[in-house]
C-alpha cells in the first residue's frame, strides 16, 4: 500500500518541483519578489496567456521558453499516471486497504488465516459460519482481486512470514492464527513469527511432509494438522465404521442437521456456579441439553462425566444439543 501512495505522488512531486524552479528562475534572473514569480510561474506553466509582470530580458525569455517546453511533458506524464491509476483500479484498490484496515484495528480476540489456498477457504467456511471473525493474510494477486470483488472479507495484502504484515493483521490481539500456507518451511516462519508476537496464541498449521510435525511443535504451535492423513484416515473409517463417522461429523457441524457439540469455558459462568456439581446444573432438565465431556483444569478429558462431577475454575464442559438448546443455556447461565 505504501508503495502505491508512493507511485501516486511522484507526478505531483515532479510538478512541484517544475514550480520551484520556476519561482527560483525568474527571481534569481528577472529580480521578481516572490508572488510576482508565483504568479508568472503559474501563468507559464499552464499556458493561459495573461499578461507578464513586466517585460523580460533575453535570458528571462529564454528561461519561459525551457519552462514552458518542461511544463508539457510534466503535465502530460502526471494526467496519464492519475487517470492510469484511477482507470486500473488502483485508487479503489487504496481505499479499500484503508478501510480494512481501519476495521482490523478495532478487532479483538479474532483469528488469523494465512494463506486462502483450498485448506484456507474451508477454514475460513468454518470460522465465519460459527461467528468468528477472521482475517485472511494472502499475498496471491489473483485472490486479493476476489477478495476485493466481494467486500465482505477482512484482508490483509502481503506476505505472512514477514513480522509487519501479521502486526498489520492484529496479531497482538488475536486469539488465534491458522497457517494454511502450501510450504512447511513458510508456515514454521510464520508460526516462530506468531508466537514472538503473542505467547498467548493459539497456533494452528497445516503440514505436508512428516517430519515437519515435529519442527512446528517446537516452534509453538499448538495443534499440527496434516489434510493428507486426516483425509486418508477419515475416508478409510468411512469404510470400516461409516454411521460412527457420519455421526460424529454432524455432531462436529459439518452437516446441516442442527446438532453439534459446544465447549462452554466455566471461567465465563458466574461463580456461584463454581463449585457445583452437573448434577445441581440439570442441564438435561432445564434446557433440553446434554453434558457429553468435560475437560480438567489440569487439561485431562472425561468423556460421559458423572453427575457428581464438579464444575473447576479454569475447566470445560462439552454440552450437545441443538443451536437452541445451547444459545437458551449460554444465556441463562451467563446472565
Amino acid at each position: 500500500m505504501r508503495k502505491r501512495i508512493r507511485f501516486i505522488y511522484f507526478p505531483f512531486i515532479i510538478i512541484s518541483l517544475l514550480l520551484l524552479i520556476g519561482v527560483a528562475g525568474f527571481m534569481l534572473i528577472e529580480g521578481f519578489d516572490f508572488w510576482d514569480a508565483i504568479y508568472m510561474t503559474v501563468i507559464t506553466v499552464t499556458t493561459v496567456g495573461f499578461n507578464e509582470v513586466k517585460p523580460l530580458s533575453l535570458e528571462g525569455r529564454m528561461f519561459t521558453i525551457c519552462l514552458i517546453l518542461g511544463s508539457f511533458g510534466t503535465f502530460a506524464y502526471t494526467i496519464t499516471e492519475v487517470t492510469k491509476y484511477v482507470v486500473d483500479g488502483e485508487f479503489r484498490r487504496l481505499l479499500l486497504h484503508i478501510r480494512v484496515d481501519r476495521s482490523i484495528n478495532k478487532l479483538k480476540n479474532h483469528t488469523i488465516l494465512c494463506g486462502y489456498g483450498r485448506n484456507g477457504r474451508q477454514a475460513y467456511q468454518t470460522l465465519t459460519e460459527n461467528g468468528v471473525t477472521c482475517v485472511v493474510v494472502e499475498k496471491d494477486k489473483a485472490i486479493i482481486s476476489e477478495f476485493m470483488e466481494k467486500k465482505k472479507i477482512l484482508f490483509i495484502e502481503g506476505d505472512a512470514t514477514q513480522d509487519e504484515v501479521l502486526i498489520r493483521a492484529g496479531i497482538k490481539d488475536a486469539r488465534a492464527l491458522i497457517s494454511a500456507l502450501p510450504n512447511d518451511a513458510d508456515n514454521l516462519f510464520v508460526v516462530l513469527t506468531a508466537r514472538v508476537n503473542n505467547a498467548k496464541l493459539k497456533i494452528i498449521s497445516r503440514a505436508s511432509e512428516d517430519n515437519s510435525d515435529t519442527k512446528l511443535r517446537h516452534a509453538g504451535v499448538d495443534n499440527v494438522i496434516m489434510p493428507d492423513k486426516v483425509g486418508g484416515a477419515h475416508m478409510a473409517q468411512l469404510v470400516v465404521k461409516p454411521d460412527v463417522v457420519e455421526f460424529i461429523d454432524m455432531l462436529t457441524g459439518q452437516s446441516r442437521v442442527d446438532s453439534h457439540i459446544e465447549e462452554i469455558q466455566c471461567n465465563l459462568l458466574p461463580t456461584s456456579y463454581i463449585g457445583q456439581t452437573i448434577k445441581e446444573l440439570n442441564v438435561r432438565k432445564n434446557w433440553g441439553a446434554n453434558i457429553v465431556g468435560f475437560k480438567t483444569s489440569e487439561g485431562e478429558y472425561v468423556f460421559n462425566p458423572t453427575p457428581q462431577t464438579q464444575i473447576q475454575e479454569g475447566s470445560k464442559l462439552f454440552v450437545l444439543g441443538t443451536s437452541k438448546q445451547i444459545t437458551d443455556m449460554k444465556n441463562d447461565i451467563t446472565s
